[in-house]
Protein backbone atom coordinates (compact mmCIF):
# COMPACT_ATOMS: atom_id res chain seq x y z
CA UNK A 1 0.00 0.00 0.00
CA UNK A 2 1.10 3.48 -0.88
CA UNK A 3 1.44 5.54 2.90
CA UNK A 4 2.50 9.12 2.43
CA UNK A 5 2.68 11.99 5.56
CA UNK A 6 0.00 14.22 4.78
CA UNK A 7 0.94 18.04 5.21
CA UNK A 8 1.65 18.99 8.87
CA UNK A 9 0.14 22.68 7.79
CA UNK A 10 -1.24 23.35 4.35
CA UNK A 11 1.38 24.97 1.95
CA UNK A 12 -1.28 26.80 -0.34
CA UNK A 13 -5.17 27.04 -0.56
CA UNK A 14 -5.74 24.43 -3.46
CA UNK A 15 -8.60 26.81 -4.88
CA UNK A 16 -7.29 27.76 -7.68
CA UNK A 17 -9.67 30.76 -8.22
CA UNK A 18 -8.18 32.04 -4.99
CA UNK A 19 -5.70 34.95 -4.50
CA UNK A 20 -3.43 32.68 -2.32
CA UNK A 21 -3.14 29.68 -5.04
CA UNK A 22 0.01 31.38 -5.92
CA UNK A 23 0.70 34.11 -3.91
CA UNK A 24 1.81 34.93 -0.64
CA UNK A 25 1.63 31.84 1.71
CA UNK A 26 2.98 33.87 4.63
CA UNK A 27 0.17 35.95 4.50
CA UNK A 28 -2.41 33.18 4.07
CA UNK A 29 -5.02 33.32 6.71
CA UNK A 30 -6.50 29.88 7.32
CA UNK A 31 -8.12 28.04 10.02
CA UNK A 32 -8.44 24.39 11.30
CA UNK A 33 -11.74 23.01 10.66
CA UNK A 34 -12.14 19.74 12.59
CA UNK A 35 -11.26 16.40 10.93
CA UNK A 36 -12.86 13.37 9.34
CA UNK A 37 -12.35 9.39 9.54
CA UNK A 38 -11.81 7.62 6.73
CA UNK A 39 -11.59 3.71 6.19
CA UNK A 40 -8.24 3.91 4.02
CA UNK A 41 -4.54 4.76 6.18
CA UNK A 42 -3.99 7.50 7.47
CA UNK A 43 -7.40 6.93 8.90
CA UNK A 44 -8.04 10.48 10.62
CA UNK A 45 -7.44 13.59 8.28
CA UNK A 46 -7.41 17.06 9.63
CA UNK A 47 -9.49 19.89 7.48
CA UNK A 48 -8.31 23.52 6.96
CA UNK A 49 -10.80 26.52 6.07
CA UNK A 50 -9.21 29.33 3.57
CA UNK A 51 -10.17 32.95 4.92
CA UNK A 52 -10.34 34.45 2.00
CA UNK A 53 -11.68 32.63 -0.55
CA UNK A 54 -13.96 30.47 2.70
CA UNK A 55 -13.33 27.17 1.23
CA UNK A 56 -13.16 24.20 3.04
CA UNK A 57 -10.34 21.61 2.15
CA UNK A 58 -8.67 18.78 3.98
CA UNK A 59 -4.80 17.04 3.89
CA UNK A 60 -5.98 14.33 1.67
CA UNK A 61 -6.38 17.08 -1.24
CA UNK A 62 -2.86 17.48 -1.25
CA UNK A 63 -2.93 13.97 -2.33
CA UNK A 64 -2.26 11.94 -5.74
CA UNK A 65 -5.14 9.71 -4.40
CA UNK A 66 -7.72 12.46 -3.59
CA UNK A 67 -11.02 11.34 -4.75
CA UNK A 68 -10.18 7.99 -5.07
CA UNK A 69 -12.31 4.91 -3.88
CA UNK A 70 -9.07 2.93 -4.26
CA UNK A 71 -6.03 4.22 -3.62
CA UNK A 72 -4.63 1.45 -2.96
CA UNK A 73 -4.17 0.88 -6.28
CA UNK A 74 -1.90 3.93 -7.64
CA UNK A 75 1.11 2.19 -6.76
CA UNK A 76 0.66 -0.97 -8.54
CA UNK A 77 -1.04 0.32 -11.22
CA UNK A 78 1.54 2.97 -12.22
CA UNK A 79 4.10 -0.31 -12.59
CA UNK A 80 1.95 -2.28 -14.35
CA UNK A 81 1.32 0.66 -16.97
CA UNK A 82 5.04 0.24 -17.80
CA UNK A 83 5.06 -3.62 -17.90
CA UNK A 84 3.32 -4.38 -20.76
CA UNK A 85 -0.19 -5.04 -19.56
CA UNK A 86 -3.25 -3.88 -20.77
CA UNK A 87 -6.21 -2.25 -19.31
CA UNK A 88 -8.22 -5.11 -19.12
CA UNK A 89 -4.81 -7.78 -17.76
CA UNK A 90 -4.29 -4.89 -15.53
CA UNK A 91 -8.22 -5.30 -14.01
CA UNK A 92 -8.07 -8.75 -13.92
CA UNK A 93 -5.20 -8.79 -11.77
CA UNK A 94 -6.31 -6.38 -9.23
CA UNK A 95 -10.19 -7.60 -9.19
CA UNK A 96 -11.82 -4.18 -10.74
CA UNK A 97 -13.58 -2.89 -13.29
CA UNK A 98 -11.18 -1.91 -16.69
CA UNK A 99 -13.15 1.56 -16.29
CA UNK A 100 -11.47 1.74 -12.66
CA UNK A 101 -7.72 0.95 -14.36
CA UNK A 102 -8.60 3.75 -17.79
CA UNK A 103 -9.82 6.32 -14.76
CA UNK A 104 -6.70 6.10 -12.79
CA UNK A 105 -4.58 6.13 -15.88
CA UNK A 106 -5.61 8.60 -16.96
CA UNK A 107 -5.04 10.85 -13.83
CA UNK A 108 -1.31 8.77 -13.27
CA UNK A 109 -0.66 10.26 -17.24
CA UNK A 110 -1.95 13.50 -16.15
CA UNK A 111 0.48 13.99 -12.88
CA UNK A 112 2.93 12.53 -14.69
CA UNK A 113 2.68 15.23 -17.36
CA UNK A 114 2.69 18.06 -14.63
CA UNK A 115 5.64 16.31 -12.97
CA UNK A 116 7.69 15.91 -16.30
CA UNK A 117 7.54 19.84 -16.91
CA UNK A 118 7.81 20.91 -13.50
CA UNK A 119 11.36 19.22 -13.09
CA UNK A 120 12.53 19.26 -16.47
CA UNK A 121 15.52 20.93 -17.10
CA UNK A 122 15.15 24.71 -17.77
CA UNK A 123 17.13 27.55 -19.88
CA UNK A 124 19.65 26.13 -22.66
CA UNK A 125 19.41 22.47 -23.83
CA UNK A 126 22.72 21.28 -22.65
CA UNK A 127 23.08 18.17 -24.85
CA UNK A 128 22.96 17.48 -28.55
CA UNK A 129 19.05 16.31 -29.30
CA UNK A 130 17.74 13.48 -31.38
CA UNK A 131 14.38 13.14 -32.81
CA UNK A 132 12.49 10.91 -34.63
CA UNK A 133 9.18 9.29 -34.25
CA UNK A 134 7.29 6.17 -33.40
CA UNK A 135 4.37 5.10 -35.23
CA UNK A 136 0.84 3.14 -33.98
CA UNK A 137 -2.62 3.04 -34.34
CA UNK A 138 -5.63 4.48 -32.63
CA UNK A 139 -9.09 3.04 -33.17
CA UNK A 140 -7.68 0.49 -35.98
CA UNK A 141 -5.28 0.34 -38.25
CA UNK A 142 -6.86 2.87 -40.97
CA UNK A 143 -5.92 5.23 -38.27
CA UNK A 144 -2.00 5.30 -38.08
CA UNK A 145 -0.39 7.87 -35.48
CA UNK A 146 2.97 8.99 -34.96
CA UNK A 147 4.89 10.14 -31.72
CA UNK A 148 7.95 12.41 -32.19
CA UNK A 149 10.19 12.48 -29.07
CA UNK A 150 13.05 14.10 -28.14
CA UNK A 151 15.69 12.45 -26.47
CA UNK A 152 19.47 14.04 -25.23
CA UNK A 153 21.74 12.15 -27.06
CA UNK A 154 24.09 11.52 -24.37
CA UNK A 155 21.94 11.26 -21.17
CA UNK A 156 18.99 9.57 -22.68
CA UNK A 157 17.03 11.95 -20.91
CA UNK A 158 12.89 12.25 -22.82
CA UNK A 159 12.81 16.06 -22.82
CA UNK A 160 8.94 15.34 -24.14
CA UNK A 161 7.08 14.68 -26.85
CA UNK A 162 4.15 15.67 -29.85
CA UNK A 163 1.97 13.60 -31.79
CA UNK A 164 0.35 13.11 -35.20
CA UNK A 165 -2.50 11.16 -36.84
CA UNK A 166 -1.34 10.00 -40.43
CA UNK A 167 -3.30 8.45 -43.83
CA UNK A 168 -3.19 4.85 -43.65
CA UNK A 169 -0.28 3.90 -46.12
CA UNK A 170 1.77 1.01 -47.77
CA UNK A 171 0.37 -2.28 -49.55
CA UNK A 172 -3.20 -2.62 -49.17
CA UNK A 173 -6.00 -4.58 -50.73
CA UNK A 174 -8.45 -3.28 -53.21
CA UNK A 175 -10.68 -3.59 -50.79
CA UNK A 176 -8.90 -1.83 -48.18
CA UNK A 177 -8.22 1.00 -50.43
CA UNK A 178 -11.83 1.40 -50.77
CA UNK A 179 -12.74 1.13 -47.12
CA UNK A 180 -9.72 3.93 -47.06
CA UNK A 181 -11.40 6.36 -49.22
CA UNK A 182 -14.98 5.53 -47.15
CA UNK A 183 -13.65 6.75 -43.88
CA UNK A 184 -11.90 9.74 -45.16
CA UNK A 185 -15.07 10.96 -47.32
CA UNK A 186 -17.26 10.28 -43.88
CA UNK A 187 -14.21 11.31 -41.47
CA UNK A 188 -11.61 13.55 -43.44
CA UNK A 189 -8.16 13.40 -44.27
CA UNK A 190 -5.50 13.86 -41.58
CA UNK A 191 -3.82 17.26 -42.27
CA UNK A 192 -0.62 16.00 -44.58
CA UNK A 193 1.41 18.36 -42.52
CA UNK A 194 0.90 17.41 -39.39
CA UNK A 195 4.29 15.85 -39.08
CA UNK A 196 5.99 19.15 -40.26
CA UNK A 197 3.88 21.22 -37.75
CA UNK A 198 4.27 18.69 -34.72
CA UNK A 199 7.88 18.26 -35.25
CA UNK A 200 8.26 21.94 -35.19
CA UNK A 201 5.99 22.13 -32.12
CA UNK A 202 8.15 19.77 -30.38
CA UNK A 203 11.75 21.34 -30.82
CA UNK A 204 9.94 24.36 -29.86
CA UNK A 205 8.66 23.02 -26.37
CA UNK A 206 12.20 21.44 -26.03
CA UNK A 207 14.12 24.96 -26.57
CA UNK A 208 11.83 27.78 -26.37
CA UNK A 209 15.06 30.27 -26.07
CA UNK A 210 17.35 31.38 -28.92
CA UNK A 211 20.36 29.04 -28.40
CA UNK A 212 22.71 26.81 -30.56
CA UNK A 213 21.12 23.24 -31.14
CA UNK A 214 22.65 20.58 -32.65
CA UNK A 215 20.18 18.25 -34.14
CA UNK A 216 20.41 14.52 -35.17
CA UNK A 217 16.98 13.03 -37.27
CA UNK A 218 16.81 10.24 -40.05
CA UNK A 219 16.08 11.85 -43.47
CA UNK A 220 12.48 12.39 -43.25
CA UNK A 221 11.35 14.83 -45.59
CA UNK A 222 9.55 17.14 -43.49
CA UNK A 223 12.41 17.55 -40.79
CA UNK A 224 14.16 20.90 -42.81
CA UNK A 225 10.77 22.07 -43.69
CA UNK A 226 10.02 22.04 -39.82
CA UNK A 227 13.50 23.49 -38.35
CA UNK A 228 13.31 26.59 -41.04
CA UNK A 229 9.94 26.76 -38.99
CA UNK A 230 12.03 28.02 -35.70
CA UNK A 231 14.07 30.96 -36.59
CA UNK A 232 15.34 31.84 -33.20
CA UNK A 233 17.28 28.37 -33.40
CA UNK A 234 21.07 28.48 -34.70
CA UNK A 235 20.28 24.37 -35.58
CA UNK A 236 22.58 22.09 -36.73
CA UNK A 237 21.00 19.24 -38.58
CA UNK A 238 22.55 16.28 -39.16
CA UNK A 239 20.60 13.67 -40.91
CA UNK A 240 20.98 9.30 -41.11
CA UNK A 241 19.17 7.56 -42.88
CA UNK A 242 16.98 4.87 -41.15
CA UNK A 243 18.34 2.07 -43.15
CA UNK A 244 21.66 2.75 -41.55
CA UNK A 245 22.43 -0.26 -38.98
CA UNK A 246 21.15 0.53 -35.20
CA UNK A 247 24.17 0.26 -33.11
CA UNK A 248 25.40 2.19 -30.44
CA UNK A 249 27.70 3.81 -33.21
CA UNK A 250 24.59 5.16 -34.79
CA UNK A 251 23.54 8.72 -34.26
CA UNK A 252 19.95 7.63 -34.11
CA UNK A 253 21.03 5.28 -31.09
CA UNK A 254 18.77 6.98 -27.97
CA UNK A 255 16.10 7.24 -30.26
CA UNK A 256 16.30 3.70 -31.64
CA UNK A 257 16.56 2.62 -28.32
CA UNK A 258 13.53 4.16 -26.59
CA UNK A 259 11.35 3.12 -29.55
CA UNK A 260 12.33 -0.47 -28.24
CA UNK A 261 11.87 -0.06 -24.80
CA UNK A 262 8.58 1.57 -25.53
CA UNK A 263 7.12 -1.40 -27.78
CA UNK A 264 8.67 -3.67 -25.22
CA UNK A 265 7.03 -1.81 -22.14
CA UNK A 266 3.79 -0.70 -23.42
CA UNK A 267 1.17 -2.89 -25.28
CA UNK A 268 -0.82 -0.69 -27.63
CA UNK A 269 2.93 -0.34 -29.18
CA UNK A 270 3.55 -2.91 -30.50
CA UNK A 271 3.90 -3.96 -33.83
CA UNK A 272 1.32 -7.00 -34.33
CA UNK A 273 -1.45 -6.86 -31.21
CA UNK A 274 -5.12 -6.08 -30.05
CA UNK A 275 -3.85 -3.66 -27.47
CA UNK A 276 -4.09 -0.52 -29.67
CA UNK A 277 -4.96 2.42 -27.76
CA UNK A 278 -8.85 3.19 -29.12
CA UNK A 279 -7.42 7.21 -28.78
CA UNK A 280 -4.43 8.50 -29.16
CA UNK A 281 -5.06 10.96 -26.21
CA UNK A 282 -5.45 7.69 -23.85
CA UNK A 283 -1.89 6.22 -25.78
CA UNK A 284 -0.46 9.92 -24.82
CA UNK A 285 -1.87 9.62 -20.74
CA UNK A 286 0.39 6.01 -20.58
CA UNK A 287 2.93 7.53 -22.61
CA UNK A 288 3.63 10.21 -19.97
CA UNK A 289 3.98 7.66 -17.03
CA UNK A 290 6.45 5.21 -19.25
CA UNK A 291 8.68 9.16 -19.78
CA UNK A 292 8.52 9.93 -16.01
CA UNK A 293 9.45 6.52 -15.45
CA UNK A 294 11.93 5.88 -18.20
CA UNK A 295 13.76 9.60 -17.03
CA UNK A 296 13.40 9.29 -13.13
CA UNK A 297 13.14 6.19 -12.01
CA UNK A 298 14.81 3.71 -14.37
CA UNK A 299 18.32 2.88 -14.62
CA UNK A 300 20.33 3.90 -17.33
CA UNK A 301 21.57 -0.11 -17.51
CA UNK A 302 19.21 -2.68 -16.50
CA UNK A 303 22.64 -4.49 -15.52
CA UNK A 304 24.78 -2.18 -13.63
CA UNK A 305 21.65 -0.63 -11.87
CA UNK A 306 23.41 2.86 -12.69
CA UNK A 307 22.61 6.48 -12.98
CA UNK A 308 19.03 7.16 -14.15
CA UNK A 309 18.51 9.57 -17.19
CA UNK A 310 17.98 12.55 -14.79
CA UNK A 311 21.15 11.63 -13.20
CA UNK A 312 22.87 11.57 -15.90
CA UNK A 313 21.41 15.19 -17.44
CA UNK A 314 22.24 16.47 -13.89
CA UNK A 315 18.53 17.57 -12.46
CA UNK A 316 18.87 14.71 -9.74
CA UNK A 317 20.99 13.01 -7.38
CA UNK A 318 19.42 9.76 -7.37
CA UNK A 319 17.36 7.06 -8.54
CA UNK A 320 13.56 8.32 -7.92
CA UNK A 321 10.81 5.68 -6.48
CA UNK A 322 7.19 5.53 -7.59
CA UNK A 323 6.37 6.59 -4.19
CA UNK A 324 8.18 10.12 -4.35
CA UNK A 325 7.05 10.78 -7.96
CA UNK A 326 3.33 10.65 -6.35
CA UNK A 327 4.25 12.37 -3.21
CA UNK A 328 2.33 15.48 -3.27
CA UNK A 329 -0.59 16.19 -5.84
CA UNK A 330 0.59 19.05 -8.52
CA UNK A 331 -1.99 21.10 -9.59
CA UNK A 332 -2.29 22.60 -13.20
CA UNK A 333 -2.81 26.76 -12.49
CA UNK A 334 0.75 26.28 -10.13
CA UNK A 335 2.49 24.30 -13.07
CA UNK A 336 1.82 26.05 -16.07
CA UNK A 337 2.03 23.77 -18.86
CA UNK A 338 2.67 25.31 -22.21
CA UNK A 339 -0.66 25.19 -24.39
CA UNK A 340 0.04 22.22 -26.58
CA UNK A 341 0.63 19.99 -23.42
CA UNK A 342 -2.02 21.52 -21.91
CA UNK A 343 -4.20 19.85 -24.50
CA UNK A 344 -2.85 16.49 -22.94
CA UNK A 345 -3.83 17.49 -19.48
CA UNK A 346 -7.49 18.43 -20.71
CA UNK A 347 -7.91 15.81 -23.02
CA UNK A 348 -8.77 17.83 -25.70
CA UNK A 349 -6.74 15.26 -28.23
CA UNK A 350 -9.22 13.78 -31.01
CA UNK A 351 -9.99 10.80 -32.63
CA UNK A 352 -12.06 11.26 -35.75
CA UNK A 353 -13.50 7.84 -35.21
CA UNK A 354 -14.73 9.06 -31.70
CA UNK A 355 -16.10 12.53 -32.38
CA UNK A 356 -17.99 12.76 -28.70
CA UNK A 357 -14.31 11.49 -26.62
CA UNK A 358 -14.51 12.09 -22.93
CA UNK A 359 -12.49 15.19 -21.80
CA UNK A 360 -11.54 16.06 -18.61
CA UNK A 361 -13.34 19.15 -16.38
CA UNK A 362 -11.43 19.48 -13.21
CA UNK A 363 -14.25 19.46 -10.06
CA UNK A 364 -13.15 18.04 -7.36
CA UNK A 365 -9.93 15.55 -8.44
CA UNK A 366 -6.95 17.15 -10.97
Amino acid sequence: MLLRVAPQEPPFCPNDGCWFHQHDRDKWPFIRAGFFIRKHLPGRIQRWRCLHCRRYFSAQTFRTDYWLKKPQLQLPLFMALVSCSCARQIAREFGVSHETVLRQTARLGRHSLLFHHQNRPRGAVPEPVVVDGIESFEYSQYTPVHFHLAIGSSSHYVYGFTDSELRRKGRMTAAQRRRRTELELQLGRPDPKSIEREFAALLELVAPEPQNLVLFTDEHQAYPRAVRRLPHLAIQHDRTSSRAERTTQNPLWPVNHTDMLIRHSLSEHKRETISFARRRQCSAERLWVFLVWKNWIKSFSERKKDASPAMRLGIADHRWTVEEVLKERLFPKRVQLPKRWSDYYWRRIPTRRIPHGRKHSKKFAS
